[in-house]
C-alpha cells in the first residue's frame, strides 16, 4: 500500500514538474497567435498579426539573419575542430594528452559569465576590441566541447578493423578518412553540429560580453526588447525560435539514421 503511494507522489511530482516547466512555453506559442496588442486568456480570435509585423521588422529580422549565420559557422568551424581533435585523441598517445583533453572540456565546467568576462577582460588586455569575429571565437569555445564528446563517444565504439583493413588494401590515412571513418561517424557528427548550432543560437550570457555596438542576435534582440515594454512580437519571436530548436534535432535524427541505415 505504502509502495503504491508513492508511486502516485512520484507521478504526481514528476508531472508537476513538466507542466511548470513547458507551460508557459505554451502560453507563449498561444498568445502568439493573439490578436490583442495586450492580450491574455481567454483570447478573443486567433490572428497571424504579430507574425506579419515580425516579419516587417528590420531589427528583428537583422538579429535573426546574424543568429543563423552565426549558428552556421560555429557549427561548421566546432565540428571540424572537433573531428580532428577527437581523432587526435583517440587514435594517437602523445605527451599531454590528458591535459589537452581536459582543456578542450573545460568550458563546460565553467560558468558561461566567468567565461565572459574571463575572454573578454583577456583581449582588453590584448587590446582587442569587440567585434563578430571575438563572437564568432567564443561561441566556437563553448560549443566545441559538446563536438569533442559526442564525436569520442562514437570513436570509442568504432572498430579499428574496418581502418586497418581499408590500410592494408593501398589507402593512405587521407583516403581512409573519408571513405571509411568520416561515414561511420557522421551521425556524431551530424548530432555535434546541431549541439553546437543550438547552442549558439540561444546563447545570450556569453554573447552580451563579446558581441560589438550594433550586433544583436535573437536573444540579445529579445532581451533589449523586453527592457522597453512587452510587445506581443516577443511572443511570435520565441515560438519562432522553438520551431528552430526542435526542428533542427528532429532532422538531424532523422539524417543520423539514413546515414546508419547506409
Amino acid at each position: 500500500m505504502n509502495d503504491g503511494l508513492g508511486w502516485r507522489l512520484i507521478r504526481l511530482s514528476t508531472i508537476a514538474v513538466y507542466l511548470f516547466m513547458f507551460l508557459p512555453i505554451v502560453a507563449v506559442v498561444v498568445l502568439s497567435f493573439n490578436p490583442q496588442q495586450f492580450g491574455g486568456f481567454p483570447m478573443e480570435g486567433v490572428s497571424l498579426r504579430w507574425y506579419r509585423e515580425l516579419a516587417e521588422n528590420q531589427a528583428i529580422r537583422s538579429a535573426l539573419s546574424t543568429s543563423l549565420w552565426l549558428g552556421l559557422q560555429t557549427a561548421i568551424i566546432s565540428s571540424v575542430i572537433g573531428v580532428l581533435a577527437s581523432l587526435a585523441l583517440m587514435r594517437f598517445h602523445f605527451r599531454g594528452k590528458q591535459w589537452i583533453s581536459t582543456l578542450l572540456v573545460s568550458p563546460i565546467l565553467i560558468p558561461e559569465v566567468v567565461l565572459g568576462v574571463a575572454l573578454l577582460l583577456f583581449l582588453r588586455w590584448l587590446s582587442v576590441p569587440r567585434s563578430y569575429a571575438l563572437l564568432l571565437l567564443g561561441h566556437v569555445l563553448i560549443t566545441l566541447p559538446f563536438v569533442v564528446l559526442v564525436v569520442q563517444a562514437r570513436l570509442a565504439g568504432l572498430r579499428r578493423d574496418y581502418e586497418e583493413a581499408a590500410r592494408s588494401l593501398g589507402a593512405n590515412p587521407v583516403q581512409t578518412f573519408f571513405t571509411v571513418t568520416l561515414p561511420l561517424i557522421m551521425p556524431a557528427v551530424l548530432a555535434g553540429m546541431v549541439f553546437a548550432f543550438t547552442i549558439s543560437f540561444d546563447d545570450i550570457t556569453a554573447t552580451l560580453f563579446w558581441k560589438s555596438a550594433g550586433t544583436e542576435t535573437v536573444p540579445t534582440q529579445i532581451f533589449a526588447m523586453l527592457r522597453n515594454s512587452i510587445s506581443p512580437e516577443i511572443n511570435a519571436l520565441g515560438s519562432l525560435m522553438i520551431v528552430i530548436t526542435i526542428s533542427l534535432p528532429l532532422i538531424a535524427g532523422a539524417l543520423a539514421r539514413r546515414f546508419a541505415r547506409g
